[in-house]
């Protein structure tokens, strides 16, 4: 989003069709959803969800849960920062940086900073589960699971569970909404270890990038084949497969084709008026990197679809760790639908089984 979208709303008002810097004042607070999942939850007292920051939360939905939030560094050239959910630095400050050439490393969170974390779960004597970014992008997972055993140790009858949430970004947003407010629901913590090990397959996300520069000098791609795609105006529809890591949906030629195609693949897989489940107030998540006038578009095409104007729209900004790997501009939709498993050929199918995987 750009640097004067940080005082719009965040949630686009149920039936309006209206993008959120104009939606009505029913989105001047977070919605419903968010609010009524976050006092259940701290009623409850059943389960501590921990979260962090990769998930590119909106952050008044962060606020509303009340769940902690571990913040992952990055490094720009006047030195180390937080990931504090654009307190200190406006996502369009940011990509400017980056448009001009300014390089963001990022890095894994410390053994030493998941520990104390970790000891003020332990402290408070509830159960925690932690929703780890997907070790499909990077090892923290592994990390945080030995920074709990070392507290477990330490604190003998702690209970912390690290799940991989194997779906990054702003999809891990919608799975932490939807965690909490299963928690407020009464699930433990053994029981939302579960839950989240299945229903991390249904929530599903689209993307695309402006550019191949990050991925390219991430490593991810040849840096002769980003020049290639920039001379050529390819912009790559991207996912992300079962165990989190991105995947390569298709190239299409010009931005406009490759958010069809992002709209296409939200048509196939959103249930919509198919849903026979009663899950019509899950929400669905438009993110991007100050890219506000696409992730507009998205939302009007999407409020287009069958069973979709009253669905709540959440808008964030790609944080600035995702941010570092994908540049300026990249727009995604997030959304539950289809068991991302179904798209698998039965030979993966078989694999699968093998390893003891559902």
């Amino acid at each position: 989003m750009s640097s004067d979208a940080q005082d719009k709303p965040v949630i686009e008002a149920a039936g309006s069709n209206e993008p959120a810097a104009v939606a009505s004042s029913e989105a001047q607070a977070p919605a419903a959803f968010a609010r009524e999942a976050g006092a259940s939850y701290r009623q409850g007292g059943q389960c501590r969800v921990i979260v962090d920051s990769c998930a590119d939360f909106a952050p008044e939905v962060a606020q509303a849960l009340g769940v902690e939030v571990i913040s992952f560094p990055f490094v720009m050239d006047d030195g180390e920062h937080s990931d504090d959910l654009w307190k200190s630095m406006s996502p369009h400050d940011f990509y400017e940086r980056m448009r001009k050439g300014e390089r963001v490393t990022t890095s894994a969170v410390t053994t030493g900073h998941y520990v104390d974390v970790f000891e003020r779960a332990a402290a408070s004597g509830v159960p925690a589960v932690y929703l780890s970014l997907t070790r499909g992008l990077s090892s923290s997972v592994d990390v945080a699971r030995q920074a709990a055993q070392l507290v477990m140790d330490e604190h003998p009858g702690s209970k912390i569970y690290v799940v991989d949430n194997l779906c990054p970004s702003a999809a891990a947003e919608l799975l932490a909404i939807e965690a909490v407010r299963q928690v407020g629901n009464g699930l433990n913590a053994e029981e939302l270890v579960e839950w989240v090990e299945e229903a991390h397959y249904y929530v599903q996300g689209y993307f695309t990038l402006e550019s191949f520069d990050s991925l390219a000098r991430g490593g991810r791609i040849p840096p002769a084949a980003a020049q290639v795609g920039g001379k050529l105006d390819i912009k790559p529809e991207l996912s992300y497969d079962l165990n989190g890591a991105l995947t390569l949906r298709g190239m299409c030629r010009g931005r406009k084709k490759a958010l069809r195609a992002i709209l296409a693949d939200f048509k196939a897989n959103y249930l919509g008026e198919d849903n026979s489940h009663g899950d019509s107030h899950l929400p669905i998540g438009i993110v991007s990197a100050d890219a506000e006038k696409d992730a507009c578009w998205l939302a009007d095409q999407i409020r287009k679809e069958p069973g979709c104007r009253d669905i709540p729209i959440i808008f964030s900004s790609v944080s600035p760790v995702i941010g570092a790997h994908v540049g300026p501009g990249m727009v995604a939709v997030v959304f539950w639908g289809k068991d991302r498993r179904e798209n698998l050929s039965f030979t993966d199918r078989i694999a699968r089984k093998v390893r003891g995987n559902r």
